[in-house]
This record gives structure tokens, C-alpha cells and sequence, in this order.
């Protein structure tokens, strides 16, 4: 199925994010989200939350236009307000945070040629890639940014887990994104690395940068998020304010076990 012309990489400014109508998306002979109906304004902070199979990472994967839903009445996805893109003008318009660098050749990589690497979404800088001054100025901008400039020159090889997960944030940062997609972005961090990620992540927000995060942990949701979206066997089954949703008779029900909920000053957590 093919949903994707050329298109101009301009794009007018836009409230809307992202806007799906009655989606459905299969893997293989499985269908794993169903009519899904979801709008999210440029700039807005949002958590994505549910229990590991629920259909979270399937749903980044639609937005990102990796896969796509299944055809059919009614349906329809629109991000920036477009229904087509050219998928290559589409990343610079928004960045996605996963858990692992594109391939082995990364830990190779010096930290500053990894994330200029992300312009081109590759692996390290191979020979036949033309690299410019401004995309070495952004790449050492974007891990100012996220202050990781001591992360240049070391090898992604020798770094720690917290570490690689800035230099992937930094990846996302190069194009100037207008909105962030963070796919469990605490996952396989100790405690150290989580609290690192989490106060680069607020700032991030504070700054301006929309955010839409999956995760399982309420310990990743921030306060500057206040929307929550939760997902249960590849439904939406709750949409709304942060204090709404994040109870413990909501969590117990959506992870279908008793919840606790404790708060320390802006955070909560959970057992």
C-alpha cells in the first residue's frame, strides 16, 4: 500500500501534531490497534501509558509511518496537518527517542559523528556521506543542548547507557524538531541515568519542545506533562487531564493489578 508522494519540505505553521481517524493497524495476521482516534496540538506534552503488548510502540511506529493502517472507510492520518509526506522531509519535522542506536558500527563512532549521523538516519559517517559545517554546528548544538558536550569525542562503545541514550536524544535534536517522540526512553537505566534523562527531558519541555512519551513506569511522566492517554490490548480507553487518569483505582483497572501511588514534590511513582 502506498500513502506516501513527494512533497516540499515547507510546511505551514499548524496547531495540529498529529490527527488519526478510525485507525487500524495489522502485523502480520494480528490486528493490533483498533480504531484508534487520537489528536495531539503541536507543542503539547503528552504520556502515552499502558502495560507492556498493549499497543504503545505499534502506535509510534503508524505516526512514524513505518507501518501503516489498514485501508478502509473513514480512516485517516494527518500530521501537520498533511495527509502525504515525503518520508525523508517528515524526520525533519519531528524526532524519535527509542532505547537502541541504528547498528553496531555506532559504538565506533565518535559521540559528535553519531549524532551528525542522525541528519542522514545512519549508522556512523560512511565515506559517501556528505557532511556540512552547519550539520557539524547543529549536531555540537544539540548536545549543548542536552549538555552533553563532553560526549563528543568519546566513543558511543565506551559509553554508559545513560550516555548512549543522549547521544539517540541528540540524534532526534538535529533537525530542530517541533515535537519529540520518546518510546520508553527509561528503559535498561539504573536509577542514576533515569533521574539524568528525566531533568533533560523537563528541560527539553520547558524549552518549548512538544513531547508525546510511551512508557509503562509512571515515574517517567513529568510534570510539565498534563495529558494522559492510556492504552489497553491496542484501545484507547482513557484520554484526558493528567489528575483524572493517573489514580490508583484507573492504574489498577489498566494494568489489572492493585496500584499504589506515592508523590514526592512534582513526581509520582508507583508499586
Amino acid at each position: 500500500m502506498q500513502t506516501i508522494s513527494a512533497a516540499s519540505s515547507f510546511v505551514q505553521p499548524d496547531p495540529e501534531f498529529l490527527s488519526l481517524c478510525n485507525v487500524n493497524v495489522a502485523r502480520g495476521d494480528r490486528v493490533v490497534l483498533h480504531d484508534v482516534n487520537l489528536n495531539i496540538r503541536a507543542g503539547e506534552h503528552v504520556a502515552i501509558l499502558g502495560p507492556n503488548g498493549c499497543g504503545k510502540s505499534t502506535l509510534i511506529l503508524t505516526i512514524t509511518c513505518q507501518i501503516y493502517p489498514i485501508v478502509q472507510p473513514g480512516m485517516q492520518v494527518r500530521i501537520f496537518g498533511r495527509e502525504r509526506w515525503d518520508l525523508t522531509q517528515l524526520r525533519q519535522h519531528f524526532g524519535v527517542v527509542g532505547t537502541d542506536l541504528p547498528s553496531e558500527r555506532t559504538a565506533v563512532t565518535t559521540g559528535l559523528d553519531a549524532v551528525i549521523a542522525g541528519f542522514f538516519s545512519a549508522s556512523t559517517l560512511w565515506p559517501n556521506l556528505h557532511v556540512t559545517d552547519e550539520m557539524r554546528e547543529r549536531a555540537a548544538e544539540a548536545l549543548d543542548r542536552i549538555d552533553a558536550t563532553r560526549l563528543a569525542t568519546q566513543l558511543v562503545g565506551e559509553m554508559s547507557a545513560g550516555e548512549r541514550r543522549r547521544i539517540l536524544i541528540a540524534r532526534a535534536l538535529v533537525h530542530r524538531p517541533r515535537q519529540l517522540l520518546l518510546d520508553e526512553p527509561s528503559n535498561a537505566l539504573d536509577l542514576a541515568a533515569q533521574r539524568e534523562l528525566r531533568e533533560t527531558m523537563r528541560r527539553l519541555a520547558q524549552e518549548g519542545t512538544g513531547l508525546v512519551l510511551v512508557t509503562h513506569h509512571l515515574g517517567d511522566i513529568l510534570p510539565e506533562i498534563e495529558r494522559v492517554i492510556l492504552m489497553r490490548d491496542g484501545r484507547i480507553v482513557g484520554d484526558g487531564p493528567r489528575a483524572e487518569l493517573l489514580t490508583e483505582p484507573r492504574l489498577s483497572e489498566l494494568f489489572d493489578a492493585p496500584v499504589r501511588i506515592g508523590r514526592d514534590d512534582e513526581w509520582l511513582h508507583s508499586w
